[in-house]
């Protein structure tokens, strides 16, 4: 009879807790298939996870909201694409939107994902009401999204537009007026005039327009702000 292997002696807790350290997805993968009881030590530790970032990782929606699921104490979400990251949809984002932990979500990424319209960012904003950090540069989305942001995302303190190409004045009126703790917006490639930004400074005056150097000079601005 063969001599149980230290590991193996491990509290499922223990396991867990080492498991939690590998941030490897491919990794954790092959970790759940060694046996029934490694299997549910990465069920565990998935579900310690405060922060799951897939940028760079090939990964799809199924498995991208497969991990999300089980990620019970989620606070922080990194979907972005690079060169070889993320291929998620709109489904995918539904997916993950029906996630338990989308409700306590603090920050999330969605920076360069080209393949995710308005439906599907809707879909998962209106669930992430405890959003703090929203990264949606890159993105083809358009107001739609930021109307639901605005009103969907009352803790709101930093966005980032970056290329944001289809975001009007209208739409970040919108943002602003709504998202009264919103303290930072990066708006670097949108295609919104200056006295659009000078707009918002009225206000929220605090508000931190990136990039900065933007010549932006409220006092040269009349009432000019719409009513939303």
């Amino acid at each position: 009879m063969e001599e149980e292997a230290e590991i193996d002696r491990l509290p499922i807790d223990l396991l867990a807790h080492i498991l939690v350290m590998i941030t490897s997805f491919t990794d954790l993968a092959q970790a759940s298939g060694v046996c029934r009881k490694w299997k549910q030590g990465v069920k565990q530790a998935l579900a310690r996870r405060h922060t799951l970032s897939f940028a760079g990782c090939k990964m799809d929606d199924d498995s991208t909201s497969r991990l999300v699921r089980h990620a019970y104490s989620l606070e922080e979400l990194d979907i972005s694409r690079s060169r070889w990251g993320c291929q998620i949809t709109d489904n995918g984002l539904y997916q993950i939107s029906l996630a338990k932990c989308v409700s306590n979500l603090t920050s999330v990424s969605l920076w360069g994902m080209t393949g995710i319209t308005d439906k599907g960012v809707v879909q998962l904003i209106t669930r992430a009401n405890s959003l703090k950090h929203l990264n949606i540069g890159g993105t083809f989305i358009t107001d739609e999204s930021l109307s639901a942001i605005a009103h969907s995302c009352p803790h709101l303190k930093s966005i980032v537009l970056w290329s944001y190409r289809h975001v009007t004045e209208s739409g970040l009126f919108v943002l602003v007026n709504k998202c009264r703790k919103l303290e930072s917006i990066n708006v670097w490639g949108t295609r919104v005039p200056l006295d659009c930004f000078i707009g918002l400074l009225t206000i929220r005056p605090a508000l931190q327009i990136k990039p900065q150097g933007l010549p932006l000079n409220i006092g040269a601005v009349a009432t000019m702000v719409p009513v939303v």
